[in-house]
């Protein structure tokens, strides 16, 4: 069958595939069908709409995708090493596990996308907007060409976070920052990671947004450990601090 992919600007038919699905079958399983097909095809899909598109697994290695809108897409796992997503609208897509090793991504939209494990070596983020996106576990720092100096190391963080906010602070998790801004005496779990990395943590927030600076720090903190979900509720993310906390005193026991 026919299927038409259309540009996300004009509305107009940019490329017209031929895929094999019954009629019935999900949109955006015809749409990542109809991706794949045009992958194969070295068809132009720079600015097309492909929002929702089911594409987990896909191989779009080295793929034009600048400019296309990706938002809401699955990609869990995708191939998309040494891809153009340049300016690509991938809001709240799903790429956990994926390979954007080499992935030019500058200017992105990654807002809420969960890029959970994902695979970001050598990728080039610049510009990107990742407000909000799940980066547990992603290699980030390479992607947005971070010296480790720049990223403060806070010995058993959980720890050490837990007994600040024990002594007077204040977890809230529906700001990054609290009055007084990044030298106060309330933030999220990010924002506590930040305030206690000094100067350092102030710096790298200014340079890349709370999100990324606390998931980095965290990260540094805990090699091999993900970073936590910076978007739990503060109930949650205090069970967390708290279970975090009696293992790190644990180890250094």
């Amino acid at each position: 069958m026919k299927f038409e992919i259309k540009n996300r600007f004009t509305g107009n038919v940019q490329v017209t595939a031929e895929i094999e699905c019954a009629d019935d079958e999900r949109y955006s399983i015809k749409l990542g069908l109809a991706v794949k097909w045009a992958i194969n095809a070295r068809a132009y899909l720079a600015g097309a709409n492909l929002a929702g598109a089911y594409l987990a697994g896909a191989n779009l290695a080295r793929a034009y995708l600048a400019d296309a809108n990706l938002a809401g897409a699955y990609l869990a796992g995708a191939n998309l090493a040494g891809a153009n997503l340049a300016g690509a609208y991938l809001a709240r897509a799903n790429l956990a596990g994926a390979n954007l090793a080499g992935a030019y991504l500058a200017g992105a939209n990654l807002a809420g996308a969960n890029l959970a494990g994902a695979n970001l070596a050598r990728a080039n983020l610049a510009g990107a907007n990742l407000a909000g996106a799940n980066l547990a576990d992603a290699n980030l720092a390479d992607a947005l060409k971070i010296d480790p100096s720049e990223i403060p190391v806070i010995p058993n963080i959980d720890d050490t976070i837990l007994t600040a906010i024990q002594s007077g602070g204040v977890l809230d998790m529906s700001n990054w920052h609290g009055e007084g801004g990044w030298c106060g005496t309330t933030h999220c779990r990010a924002g506590w990671a930040i305030h206690l990395g000094g100067e350092k943590g102030k710096a790298l927030q200014d340079k890349l947004g709370p999100n990324v600076a606390g998931t980095l720090i965290y990260e540094a903190s805990r090699p091999g450990q993900p970073a936590p979900w910076f978007f739990d509720s503060t109930e949650g993310a205090l069970a967390d601090l708290r279970k975090c906390a009696e293992a790190q005193r644990g180890e250094s026991a």
